[in-house]
């Protein structure tokens, strides 16, 4: 249940960081108090997630699982780009992370 909440988490962190940036400095209401809700959603879940999986874990999990979705959100919604060192890198915490779930004794399964 764990990994569930840290899911939860990391949605709700990316649907906040995309609300901060179509809050236009917190100019717009409806974007702002989004984004206030989704963050205070990803730590509530996170505190939950934090119960049986180590800190250092799941804060991996939790900012390359978000660099990545956040890039790719920037991508399909904002028409950003993303050159090859960026997908690279990338590749590269997804494999982190990977590597982490799978081999370290650290992660609760």
């Amino acid at each position: 249940m764990s990994y569930f909440y840290l899911a939860i988490a990391i949605i709700s962190e990316v649907i906040a960081t995309s609300a901060l940036r179509n809050s236009a400095e917190f100019t717009k209401l409806w974007p702002t108090l989004i984004m206030i809700a989704a963050y205070g959603s990803a730590f509530y879940f996170m505190t939950l997630a934090l119960r049986t999986i180590p800190l250092g874990i799941t804060y991996a999990i939790w900012s390359g699982l978000g660099i990545v979705l956040i890039s790719l959100v920037g991508v399909v919604f904002y028409h950003e780009r993303l050159d090859w060192p960026a997908a690279l890198g990338m590749g590269l915490i997804i494999a982190g992370v990977l590597v982490i779930n799978l081999f370290s004794k650290m992660v609760v399964h």
